[in-house]
């Protein structure tokens, strides 16, 4: 039995003007259908994009299916209808058959060097290995490959560059050749220069961002996903830290201390910001508001905010930035406008995807 046209009416984000929209055979269209059911009335936004996400990872590593549609039920109850893997082991191809999932752009597993990433998380490779195993992820993936910039070096006591230079300009060329992006996982200082001279699409985190590598991601377009969740836990690493590795623990309060600085500087640049809740390991799904309002609270302004993790971040993503005719019927609706009330993203009163009313 075919399913009826659904009616939604409402002020349309990104312009904010009030119309009736429906939806038919899964897909927006404002010229009214016959039989059409009235669906609900309200603020309505694109689907959110959760831009940092590990689904299929926890602490120890891989989950099974089943934890896996738990990770990405809560992910869909809370808007999110569109996610960028940034580093999984577990296999999840299998939801992107999903119709009642969210979509997903996988990245395959993450790479980094031997003993200097979490056990069971990523491909751990030598420098002389790094390209080979880029090569196979971006194969692997959905157009992007996700490589550990830094880590803790024993040697060092401190965080510090996963590869050297030489190594991750070959990377970097062989993912683009195989048509894959890059982004890197970096916390501090040291790494972040080489990623950017060979041509690195995206930062991750990016605590460590010193003046001149924000100028030079705003002139090249490269993107910011500052996770701010996950390094304001970076209190909690340096108090783990602190008596094995004293320097490690100095440098992670140190990025904690001027990560504001940082976001609000890249923000001022014109650097492209994304919103991640880097959910997996051992950080929570479903938490993506979370993400929203922590940004904002740290000096943003609440509709660049919105708009990353919304209509701008699926532009990126190459999908539909908003809900025109004809578009995938992919939205969430609130009762207040979310742009004024960062509040409201805690509480959609429909999540729309693909055409079917979902949450």
């Amino acid at each position: 039995m075919p399913t009826p046209p659904l009616r939604f009416h409402g002020p349309v984000l990104p312009d904010g003007e009030t119309r009736e929209l429906w939806v038919v055979d899964g897909t927006v269209t404002y010229e009214r259908p016959t039989g059409a059911e009235s669906a609900a009335e309200g603020w309505i936004v694109p689907g959110l994009v959760d831009a940092h996400n590990h689904l299929g990872l926890e602490d120890g590593g891989a989950v099974d299916d089943q934890r896996i549609e738990e990770q990405a039920l809560a992910d869909r109850a809370n808007g999110v209808l569109l996610t960028r893997d940034c580093g999984s082991p577990a296999d999840t191809r299998w939801v992107q058959e999903r119709d009642d999932l969210p979509r997903l752009i996988r990245c395959g597993r993450h790479v980094a060097r031997t003993k200097r990433y979490i056990r069971n998380y990523a491909q751990e490779v030598e420098p002389d290995e790094l390209a080979a195993a880029v090569a196979t992820q971006a194969d692997a993936g959905d157009g992007w490959v996700k490589l550990v910039g830094d880590w803790i070096s024993r040697e060092e006591g401190d965080l510090a560059p996963s590869f050297p230079a030489g190594a991750v300009a070959a990377a970097i060329a062989i993912a683009h050749e195989h048509g894959a992006k890059v982004t890197a996982h970096c916390f501090g200082t040291a790494s972040i220069g080489p990623l950017l001279a060979a041509g690195i699409d995206c930062i991750e985190h990016g605590t460590g961002l010193a003046h001149e590598h924000l100028e030079e991601m705003a002139e090249r377009g490269v993107a910011l996903v500052p996770t701010v969740l996950q390094t304001d836990k970076f209190p909690e690493f340096a108090a783990a830290g602190r008596d094995k590795f004293p320097g490690y623990a100095s440098t992670m309060e140190t990025l904690h201390a001027r990560r504001r600085e940082v976001l609000l500087e890249a923000h001022e640049a014109g650097i492209a910001l994304y919103v991640g809740s880097d959910g997996g390991g051992s950080s929570r799904h479903g938490v993506l508001h979370e993400e929203i309002q922590a940004m904002a609270e740290l000096g943003l302004p609440s509709y660049d905010v919105l708009a990353a993790a919304s209509w701008r971040g699926r532009e990126w993503l190459g999908w539909n930035a908003g809900l025109d005719e004809g578009d995938p019927a992919d939205f969430v609706v609130y009762d207040r406008n979310p742009v004024e009330d960062l509040s409201v993203l805690a509480t959609p009163s429909r999540v729309v995807l693909r055409g079917a009313v979902v949450a």
